[in-house]
């Protein structure tokens, strides 16, 4: 009798989870890198820390979710993480979001700081795909962009930035979900091919 109560629940659980699992669908994660070649042996070795970008607030609780994100992922490219101020690279952290409002005249709506234009001649936008059929709805469009440089000299070494919308409300909208799926975006196939852009699906 319990065995049947228990096969039971899970029938009409199963379809619940498969709705939800498909209540929040994402697109790919656009991702650009840039880096010279003769660059390339000084990455992913050697200790490294991840800091706020310049214009961003080192102490932002949604920064701080990027840049642990970020340090996960230089960790297993094979850096040392080490505490800001220190070590012989650093990785800077910038986060731009905004919110795409079909019905708002004047473009999007801009809730971050970020944009501004790379040491590699980055600063052109990554295009997002949005998709605007149907009855309009807001999508917020969230950028990661990291610089890594020399410590001592400032020299840039590689830069990438990744982003990708989802409609707003979307789990992946919130600065924690988004920080790991954008940062493990930006680092796939590390460093990348330079100057190419690419689609990460997760």
């Amino acid at each position: 009798m319990l065995n049947r109560k228990a096969i039971l629940a899970a029938a009409c659980l199963a379809p619940i989870m498969a709705l939800g699992a498909c209540a929040t669908p994402t697109g790919p994660v656009e991702v650009t890198r840039f880096h010279a070649e003769d660059k390339i042996a000084l990455l992913g070795r050697g200790s490294i820390a991840v800091e706020a970008g310049p214009g961003m607030e080192a102490d932002s609780l949604e920064l701080g979710s990027y840049r642990a994100a970020v340090g996960r992922e230089l960790t297993k490219l094979g850096y040392k993480e080490v505490g800001a101020g220190e070590g012989s690279q650093v990785a800077e952290v910038r986060v731009r979001r905004a919110v795409m409002s079909p019905m708002r005249e004047g473009g999007p709506v801009s809730v971050g700081v970020g944009g501004s234009t790379g040491s590699y001649g980055s600063g052109v936008g990554v295009g997002v795909g949005i998709d605007l059929s149907g009855k309009p709805k807001d999508q917020v469009m969230t950028e990661l962009a990291v610089v890594i440089r020399q410590r001592l000299t400032g020299e840039p070494l590689w830069e990438g930035r990744a982003q990708f919308a989802v409609k707003a409300g979307a789990p992946l909208a919130e600065t924690q979900l988004a920080a790991g799926h954008l940062a493990e975006a930006l680092f796939v196939d590390f460093p990348g091919e330079s100057g190419e852009t690419i689609e990460v699906k997760q």
